[in-house]
This record gives C-alpha cells, sequence and structure tokens, in this order.
C-alpha cells in the first residue's frame, strides 16, 4: 500500500479524482529525461509525447506551453498567443516554488496555481498524448479531450519549423 501511495503524484491525484480515464508509466532514472528520451523508453511515437514548459511574459504573467518533445518552443510564436511583446523561459530554480513541481517533473496538471495553458496544434492529430504525470521517471498518456476538462487548454502553432 505504501508503495502505491508514493506513486501518486499531484497529477495522479487530480485524474483519479476526475475520474479520467490515463494510463501511467513509472520508471527508474538518476536524473531528468528528455521527451524523447522518454519516448524511446516507453516505446511510444515521440510525436505523441509533449514536454511541459513554464514561461513569463513581460506583463509578469506566467504561462504554461506543452510541445511535442523533439521540437523547440518558438518564444515568438508563444508571446503572440497570448498577447505578450515578449515570453521568456523561466529559471529552473523558479519552477519547484512556481509549480510545485522540478524541471523534468513538471505536469499541466496539478500545478499549484493554474496558469493559462497552451499546447501545440499538433496535440490534435493524436487520440492521447503523452506528458510527465508530476515526477522525474513519471510519464501520463490521456485523451486531449480529457486533458481539457481539467485544465482549460488552447490549441496553437507553438514550435520552431
Amino acid at each position: 500500500m505504501t508503495k502505491e501511495r508514493d506513486r501518486k503524484t499531484n497529477a495522479i491525484r487530480v485524474l483519479d479524482a476526475a475520474r479520467i480515464d490515463y494510463r501511467s508509466w513509472f520508471f527508474e532514472t538518476p536524473i531528468a529525461l528528455s521527451g524523447v528520451e522518454s519516448a524511446r523508453r516507453l516505446g511510444i511515437d515521440q510525436d505523441r509525447v509533449f514536454k511541459t514548459l513554464v514561461t513569463q511574459g513581460r506583463s509578469g504573467g506566467y504561462y504554461v506551453f506543452m510541445i511535442p518533445a523533439g521540437r523547440e518552443l518558438s518564444l515568438k510564436k508563444a508571446a503572440a498567443t497570448t498577447g505578450e511583446k515578449s515570453i521568456a523561459m523561466i529559471k529552473a530554480r523558479e519552477l519547484l516554488p512556481l509549480t510545485g513541481y522540478v524541471h523534468g517533473g513538471c505536469s499541466p496538471i496539478g500545478m499549484k496555481k493554474l496558469f493559462p495553458t497552451f499546447i501545440d496544434e499538433t496535440a490534435l492529430l493524436h487520440e492521447r498524448i503523452v506528458f510527465s504525470g508530476g515526477r522525474i521517471g513519471c510519464q501520463v498518456e490521456v485523451s486531449l479531450e480529457d486533458l481539457r476538462g481539467i485544465v482549460p487548454i488552447k490549441a496553437a502553432d507553438l514550435t520552431i519549423t
């Protein structure tokens, strides 16, 4: 029982409470893995694996972006999507106090505060997507529709092409 409780992250608790159909994977790793490496380890198409990035706009507002693991966030597109003049990634040391999650284990679900959240439009191509379950070595898979039921999320063109 203790082991099962230890595996429950904030994100998984939220999914359970909302009675969302999800799949989770746990794997041991001494360091945070890239989304591409996580996909490789799990045998999942990397285009379905999304990384969660937290940014701050020039106005001081925070924004969450989910993009495919193998792609790079376009800060210019991110700023245009949010209506900000500019957007910058937050420093890794600011992530835990702001979201409750560490770098490499940040989930869009279960953050300390709900921030405006955007997902790359390529997510619309997949029935289910995979992203961090709220700690290093944990990934969850849900439908975009179910994710939107928990976190208001907007799709947009967000990556560098």
